[in-house]
């Protein structure tokens, strides 16, 4: 049995705070900075990242943003109505990278508009929007953003399979935001290997990150 002094406690030492990477956000002993394959994009890509993938070390979104040099990624689950008719701005067409589903009608979406094929004919003048979050929060973001519901959709059909080991899918298709933005761009640009690199990139990105739980570094890193 332990006895108490009386004595007031020590006051704890307060924790150093890590060192953190200025580009890619994370402490500099994970940055992910090497793994960024710079590249141009003719489409422009929108991220709109749910607030609790920001910190997800696991997360893809962050080094894709960094990759492609015409991107812009946005963080929220709610986006004021202003901001976000700024962001889907009509000087491109908007088309949202996300399938059509079952469950469209019943939550009471707005219908999407057509994808229109020749749009492939100017890939100049396209703006592709990602959901980065779980399917889950992805669904409530489109749930709680009408103005996204009604975008014509890029469903991805006959993709490879994932490279991302490090996290569990839920359905057997299922994709990293950057590996489904890659191979959507490829499909809207019409040029299959442009993107290459990045899938390689992303290859090791995964390969550190499984590092990590095959031998966690000291200290609360990830």
């Amino acid at each position: 049995m332990t006895t108490s002094t009386g004595g007031a406690a020590a006051p704890a030492t307060p924790r150093p705070a890590r060192a953190q990477c200025a580009t890619c956000l994370r402490p500099q002993q994970t940055c992910i900075c090497r793994w960024v394959a710079r590249l141009p994009n003719t489409v422009e890509v929108l991220i709109l990242q749910h607030p609790m993938e920001v910190n997800n070390a696991k997360g893809s979104a962050r080094l894709l943003h960094l990759s492609l040099a015409n991107s812009r990624l946005e963080v929220g689950e709610t986006f004021a109505p202003e901001h976000l008719q700024a962001l889907l701005s009509p000087e491109r067409r908007s088309v949202l990278l996300y399938p059509d589903t079952a469950e469209d009608k019943s939550l009471g979406l707005t219908p999407a508009q057509p994808f229109d094929a020749a749009w492939l004919d100017e890939s100049q003048l396209l703006r592709l929007v990602v959901l980065d979050g779980t399917w889950r929060k992805s669904r409530k973001m489109l749930y709680l953003n009408p103005a996204l519901q009604g975008l014509p959709r890029l469903p991805l059909r006959d993709t490879p399979p994932s490279h991302y080991l490090i996290r569990k899918a839920h359905l057997p298709d299922q994709l990293s935001t950057l590996e489904a933005t890659v191979y959507a761009l490829a499909q809207l640009e019409n040029d299959i290997n442009k993107f290459n690199p990045l899938i390689d990139a992303f290859d090791g990105f995964v390969a550190q990150q499984a590092s990590y739980v095959a031998r966690p570094p000291s200290g609360d890193q990830l």
